[in-house]
């Protein structure tokens, strides 16, 4: 008797409803929490390519230093500006990596960023729209029969 009175009962029992709050409240937080997860692995990943771009501009320094050493002592000897003429492209990558690594380069790249996102929406759009869960599907079975037909090229 004790079966049959459970079998009565809504599909829903023992699961929470949606309409209620501490329900929502629960979701929200794990949204909440999902989203800053998210934000804090983005900063992390910002600042290992600023690292990047600083720790390129240190070689790039270096090699900037020893190339204006070089020219220099061979301009003293043929007194020709032509051979300082190998600085000029260089002083360009130089002053490219110094404003990206402590520059407001950055600054520059998120303000025209949020530009394009504001004034440019089309831009943004993933050609053949967003992946759809039939898509995926269908992606990993042709991937699946790939491997059972063709074993040893996986």
């Amino acid at each position: 008797m004790g079966a049959t009175s459970s079998r009565n009962k809504s599909p829903t029992v023992g699961y929470p409803e949606h309409d209620d709050p501490a329900y929502r409240k629960c979701q929200e937080l794990k949204m909440e929490r999902w989203i800053q997860m998210h934000y804090q692995i983005k900063q992390r990943e910002q600042a290992l390519a600023i690292a990047q771009h600083r720790e390129l501009f240190y070689w790039l320094s270096g090699f900037y230093l020893s190339a204006l050493c070089g020219c220099a002592n061979y301009y003293q000897r043929v007194k020709r500006a032509s051979a300082l003429a190998p600085l000029l492209p260089l002083t360009f990558v130089m002053g490219y990596y110094t404003d990206w690594a402590y520059g407001s380069k950055l600054h520059r790249i998120q303000a025209e960023a949020n530009i394009i996102m504001e004034h440019e929406q089309d831009l943004l759009h993933w050609p053949g729209g967003l992946p759809t869960v039939a898509g995926i599907d269908e992606a990993r079975v042709e991937v699946h029969m790939e491997k059972k037909m063709h074993p040893h090229h996986m």
